[in-house]
């Protein structure tokens, strides 16, 4: 609300307008084309119209203004504050934004306001001085189209060596990690930034070497019971996941969640935590690891 209400569509699509006119360039052919790309699908309706009868006594019929300057939109005390707010945030800094301008405002509230109650609390470590330079040595790949060399630690703990085209940076706010999709002419790898253990740079790659191949999901089919609000929690708990949901009939409900294969151990413990609410449906194979996982907690209570 603090843009939309002072630097709104409107100021935006009127200080473009002001500035053609200023320029000499401003025609109704230009003024209606940048009022469609810019504005609202009304705008037309609405902005041309107050210029013409002079509602807004900025622009003339003849396409020109009494201005003598292009307008400035300066920021506002409480815009300059809310920006301080969003770059104390340790994630946003990891991509090194300008803070020119702000060394001496004020933040509009500490980073610890917010308390997260549906994220782990084993994040990266985004204040880490390796981990922002392992983050933006990427960034640098990605923006300029360069093969990377990464050191990473697998799952199972062994240092793996991998050259590859980074592709894209996710972040999970779920799990409060950046990992990098990757692909080389074999494969491709999602890599967690935390594991990354050392980044090099290596030389450009041309758009035509290849296009990464898209990860293959996997598939994952429950049939839920939509009791004590189930249905609300599920869809909060794996909100993070691509899903399609589909009711049955009176409580019953078909969900599809689309997952990657190193989410999998992580996927059967939320799924566990619903008990008989929620139905593994397909695949067999999740169905087996379920009753496995069971079993050994079955198992670790009896010793206990």
């Amino acid at each position: 609300m603090l843009f939309s209400e002072v630097y709104g569509t409107y100021y935006n699509v009127l200080a473009e307008l002001l500035s053609k006119a200023v320029e000499g360039d401003l025609t109704q052919e230009t003024m209606f084309r940048i009022v469609r790309q810019k504005g609202f699908e009304e705008s037309v309706l609405t902005i041309p119209e107050a210029l013409k009868n002079q509602t807004w006594p900025l622009i003339t019929k003849d396409c020109t203004t009494p201005l003598e300057h292009k307008p400035t939109m300066p920021l506002t005390t409480l815009q300059k504050r809310w920006l301080k707010a969003l770059l104390n945030d340790p994630r946003i800094r990891l991509f090194d934004p300008p803070m020119e301008g702000l060394e001496d405002v004020e933040p509009l509230y500490p980073p610890d306001t917010f308390v997260y109650f549906d994220r782990y609390n084993d994040g990266d470590p985004f204040e880490d001085p390796e981990y922002i330079r392992h983050f933006r040595c990427i960034l640098s790949a990605i923006h300029h189209k360069r093969w990377l060399r990464l050191q990473f630690t697998g799952n199972k703990g062994t240092t793996h060596c991998w050259k590859c085209i980074p592709y894209k940076l996710e972040y999970s706010a779920k799990d409060d990690k950046f990992r990098l999709i990757s692909a080389n002419s074999r494969s491709t790898l999602s890599i967690n930034l935390g594991r990354v253990k050392a980044c090099f740079l290596l030389e450009p790659y041309a758009d035509e070497d290849y296009r990464p191949k898209p990860m293959k999901k996997r598939i994952l089919v429950l049939e839920l019971t939509d009791d004590r609000n189930a249905l609300e929690r599920v869809m909060l708990h794996f909100s993070h996941l691509d899903k399609e949901t589909q009711r049955i009939d009176g409580n019953r409900y078909k969900i599809t969640l689309y997952y990657e294969q190193e989410d999998e151990t992580e996927l059967l413990i939320r799924v566990l935590s619903f008990g008989p609410v929620l139905k593994v449906v397909f695949p067999d194979d999740f169905v087996k690891k379920l009753c496995e996982r069971l079993e050994k907690q079955k198992r670790m209570r009896t010793q206990d």
